[in-house]
């Protein structure tokens, strides 16, 4: 049974969900040229990173499954806080990946 103080605890909730939801709609992709991109050896698809200057790379690698990716399990796109008020493709890569744990 929901009370009314329940449902009064849940609407700022709601509301920093909701802006949070916009902030991230609103984020723009990285540039695989920007400086830190390029650094980085960020790619948007990992099929595309240079193997022989990153050998660490490996098959099934991708930003989804970094420790540092902060998207929603199957969105597209997510937040990484190597580049900060950008979202990097769940498909992308750079030499920064880190298994999640």
């Amino acid at each position: 049974m929901t009370t009314r103080r329940h449902f009064i605890s849940l609407v700022p909730a709601a509301g920093l969900a909701l802006q949070a939801g916009r902030v991230a709609a609103q984020a723009k992709p990285v540039d695989p040229k920007d400086p830190q991109a390029a650094a980085l050896g960020y790619v948007a698809d990992a099929a595309q990173a240079d193997k022989a200057k990153y050998p660490k790379f490996a098959a099934g690698q991708a930003c989804g499954s970094c420790q540092l990716y902060a998207g929603a399990a199957g969105a597209a796109t997510g937040a990484c806080p190597l580049f900060a008020g950008k979202v990097v493709a769940a498909k992308g890569w750079c030499s920064a990946w880190a298994k999640k744990a």
